[in-house]
C-alpha cells in the first residue's frame, strides 16, 4: 500500500475502471458460437445421417422461430427484472440445446428442439447481454470508454463467436471421433467460462427496469448523448425513439443476416463438388471468413460514423450487393474460391450493418427500453436467416445464380431508401 498511492501520484493518472464489459462480453461470443456451430456442420449432416438439403435449411432456418420470441421475451424480462437473471438462464438454455444436437447424431428428431431452444437461448442472450454490456461500458462503471463503445463492444464479441464457432465445430467434425457429437463440446465449455466469468459483473438494472447507476451515482450524466437538444420534455420526445427506429433502422435490419445466411449455409453446397472429402473444412473456413469479416471493418465502421449518420448502413449495404453479384457469380461457374471471395464481401456488409444498427439503437433509447428496443432491431435481424431456405425452395424453379440476382433487387430498393430518408433529414452524428 505505500507503494501504490505515489506510483499513482507520481503518474498523475487515475486509475482504469474495472473492465466488466470485458467479462460479460463472453455471453455474446457464447451466443455467436450456437448460432454458427450447426452451419458449419450442414455438409456433415448430408453424408452422415443423410438429411436433404430442404432438411437442413429448415434446421438452418427454425433456429429464427425460437429466436425471435427469445429477443422479445428476453429484453422486457431483462428491463423488469435485471441483466443478470435474464443471462444466466438463456445460457443454461443454450447448453441444453447443444445437448440435444448432441443426442440428435443419433436421434434426429432432436435436432428440431435442439434448434429451436438454441434461438431461444441465443435472442435472451442478445436482448440482454447486449445491454448490459451498453451499461456497463457507460458511467458509473466505465468512465474513459468514448460514446459508442458500447455498440461496437456487443458486435464485435458477437462476430467473434460466429467466426471461432462454425471454424471450430469444422474442424472437429472433420478430424475427431463421433463429429457431430464432439464438434459441439467447445460450446459447452464456452458457456461454463462465459457463467463463471460474468458470475462478477454487477447488476446494472433493478427489478422495475430502474438503471441501478441512478441510484448509486445520480450526477452522471447519460452516457450516450440524446439525439434531440435537452431542453425538450421528456412527453414531447417519447414518440422519437420508435419513429427514427422505423424509419432508419428497421429497413437495414434484416440484411444483417440475409447475407452471412447466404454465405454460411448457401454457397458451400453450391460450389464444393470439386472437394471432395474436405467439404466441412471449406464451410467451416466460410463460416470464420465471413464474420471475420465483419470484425475488420470495425474501424471502417467507427470512421463512416463520425462523418454521417447512414454513412455505415449506406456501406453494408452497398457491400451486401456487391457480395450478392460475387456470389451469384461463383455459383453460376462453380468457383469455390470466388465463393470465398463473396463471403468476405457479404460479411463486411453484414459487420458494417450491424455496427450501424446496434449504434442507432445505443443512441435512440431511453435507458428503461434499451433492451426491449435492443430485442426488437435482432428479431428484425435475425429474420434473414430464412433466406436460405426461400433460396432452396426458390431453386426448383430458377437456377440458383438467377435467385441471387434477384437478392440484389430488393437489397438496392433498401440503399435508396436509406439514402432518401437519410439524406433528405440531414442527420449528422455528434462528434
Amino acid at each position: 500500500m505505500t507503494t501504490t498511492a505515489p506510483a499513482r501520484l507520481a503518474t498523475g493518472r487515475p486509475p482504469l475502471p474495472p473492465r466488466h464489459w470485458l467479462r460479460t462480453g463472453w455471453v455474446m461470443t457464447a451466443s455467436g458460437w450456437s448460432a454458427n456451430q450447426f452451419s458449419a456442420l450442414l455438409g456433415a449432416y448430408h453424408s452422415g445421417p443423410g438429411l436433404t438439403a430442404a432438411t437442413t435449411s429448415a434446421l438452418f432456418g427454425v433456429y429464427v422461430l425460437g429466436l425471435i420470441p427469445g429477443l422479445l421475451l428476453g429484453g422486457p424480462l431483462a428491463d423488469r427484472r435485471g441483466r443478470r437473471p435474464v443471462v444466466f438462464s438463456a445460457l443454461a438454455i443454450s447448453a441444453l440445446a447443444t445437448a440435444l444436437l448432441m443426442a440428435g447424431a443419433t436421434a434426429t428428431g432432436l435436432l428440431w428442439p435442439g434448434r429451436f431452444l438454441t434461438g431461444i437461448g441465443a435472442g435472451a442472450l442478445l436482448s440482454a447481454g447486449s445491454a448490459w454490456i451498453k451499461e456497463l461500458s457507460s458511467p458509473p462503471y466505465d468512465t474513459v470508454s468514448a460514446a459508442g463503445a458500447a455498440a461496437r463492444r456487443s458486435g464485435l464479441f458477437l462476430s467473434a463467436g460466429f467466426a471461432t464457432g462454425g471454424l471450430a465445430a469444422a474442424l472437429t467434425a472433420q478430424w475427431a471421433p463421433a463429429p457431430l457429437i464432439t464438434a459441439y463440446l467447445p460450446h459447452l465449455a464456452l458457456s461454463a467460462a462465459a457463467a463463471l466469468l460474468a458470475a462478477r459483473t454487477p447488476e446494472t438494472a433493478t427489478p422495475g427496469g430502474q438503471l441501478t447507476a441512478t441510484t448509486t451515482a445520480a450526477p452522471v450524466p447519460a452516457p450516450v448523448p440524446a439525439p434531440v437538444p435537452a431542453p425538450v420534455p421528456a412527453p414531447d420526445t417519447a414518440p422519437v425513439p420508435g419513429t427514427a427506429f422505423r424509419r432508419l433502422v428497421a429497413p437495414v435490419a434484416p440484411w444483417v443476416f440475409v447475407a452471412p445466411s447466404i454465405a454460411l449455409a448457401t454457397l458451400p453446397g453450391l460450389v464444393d463438388a470439386g472437394l471432395t472429402g474436405w467439404q466441412t473444412v471449406y464451410a467451416g473456413i466460410v463460416t470464420a471468413v465471413t464474420p471475420g469479416t465483419g470484425l475488420l471493418v470495425a474501424p471502417l465502421a467507427r470512421r463512416l460514423a463520425a462523418r454521417h449518420r447512414i454513412a455505415t448502413a449506406v456501406a453494408g449495404l452497398a457491400a451486401v450487393i456487391l457480395g450478392l453479384l460475387l456470389a451469384a457469380l461463383a455459383v453460376a461457374c462453380v468457383r469455390p474460391d470466388a465463393a470465398l471471395l463473396a463471403a468476405a464481401v457479404l460479411g463486411a456488409g453484414y459487420g458494417l450493418c450491424v455496427a450501424y444498427g446496434l449504434t442507432e439503437v445505443a443512441a435512440l433509447a431511453p435507458p428503461d427500453r434499451l433492451a426491449r428496443l435492443t430485442a426488437r432491431f435482432w428479431a428484425l435481424c435475425y429474420l434473414g436467416f430464412c433466406t436460405p431456405y426461400a433460396i432452396t425452395l426458390l431453386t426448383g424453379w430458377f437456377a440458383p445464380a438467377t435467385v441471387l440476382l434477384a437478392a440484389v433487387v430488393p437489397a438496392a430498393a433498401t440503399l435508396a431508401l436509406i439514402t432518401h430518408r437519410g439524406t433528405r433529414r440531414g442527420t449528422r452524428r455528434p462528434a
